[in-house]
């Protein structure tokens, strides 16, 4: 595969094989600091949507193997409005090496991927968030050893973080469980896809509206925000509708007793998650979060050498 766009493209094998090389940069990084693999090699990040982590660890992950990562802004690119997508991957493809993209609409990212000349990383789309979901799997792999025949349960919104977790535990063989409420599911597209990758691993894929039943016997527990970058104006509603999907103490007590909990950020605490929860210890958010860092440097290892 040139690109990076979706949990979906890649083979079980291929997806272990980057969470294995995660692990290896992740142990040369913290003994000696990463080989600079990536010498004379540059990263343009294109952002229609602000992010912490996203950027800041894209950045690093390029710092520590020695290339360098530029930032683009919406101001200055203005991508499918200023100028066209297929131009701006043509003429960036001209200028770095890879692209990491975090847009809006799915279809810009596969435009920038069908143009460019030149690696193309999904950076976030509406459709879904495979670095993200390299970054759980690391996680739930350093955490309860591989995925296989584990239970993972996301609890609320059936979003783009939904559908790549979904997908990566389907592919590494753990059973995925969603619980939303009516009419926030995920696209429903998506999770035929992903009942085919859990039949190939002999996972299961259950969509439920009871979030206590939801969590019965689960290793790993995954929540995200009520309302998305974009669902601005559904907010009240969102707010109105969601509480009862709070991953709370309480909620927790239904899970196995050494379960995990997964938040991929920024987290709106009193929210979807209490204090509680996210300073507990069953949180993993933060180690989480700087997995981020190990399982993209292996992405870009897997892109450019």
């Amino acid at each position: 595969m040139k690109d990076f766009l979706a949990i979906a493209d890649y083979t079980p094998e291929e997806i272990q094989a980057i969470l294995d090389q995660a692990v290896e940069l992740k142990k040369e990084w913290s003994e000696k600091g990463n080989s600079p693999l990536f010498k004379n090699k540059v990263l343009a990040m294109i952002f229609q949507k602000p992010s912490l982590r996203t950027r800041v660890s894209f950045d690093m992950a390029m710092r520590h193997m020695g290339g360098d990562a530029l930032y683009l802004s919406p101001a200055e690119i203005g991508l499918g409005k200023r100028e066209s997508i297929a131009d701006v991957a043509r003429v960036v493809s001209g200028y770095v090496d890879v692209i990491m993209a975090r847009v809006f609409d799915h279809q810009h990212v596969l435009e920038l991927a069908k143009w460019a000349d030149i690696p193309v990383i999904n950076g976030l789309s509406d459709y879904n968030h495979p670095c993200q979901a390299s970054a759980d799997a690391l996680t739930i792999q350093e955490n309860l050893g591989n995925l296989k025949n584990l239970n993972v349960t996301y609890i609320g919104d059936g979003n783009n973080v939904s559908v790549s977790l979904m997908h990566i535990c389907a592919k590494l063989g753990a059973n995925f469980t969603i619980a939303n409420p009516e009419g926030y599911g995920m696209d429903q597209e998506a999770v035929a896809l992903g009942e085919k990758f859990a039949q190939e691993s002999g996972s299961s894929i259950r969509q439920l509206t009871d979030p206590v039943e939801a969590v019965q016997g689960a290793q790993v527990i995954y929540t995200d925000t009520w309302v998305s970058m974009g669902q601005d104006e559904e907010g009240a509603k969102r707010k109105a509708v969601f509480p009862p999907y709070q991953v709370n103490q309480k909620l927790l007590e239904g899970a196995d007793k050494d379960a995990i909990v997964l938040h991929c950020l920024p987290a709106h605490r009193g929210e979807e998650i209490t204090d509680e929860v996210a300073d507990g210890p069953n949180s993993r958010l933060f180690p989480q979060a700087h997995n981020r860092l190990h399982a993209q440097k292996a992405i870009l290892v897997k892109l450019l050498t």
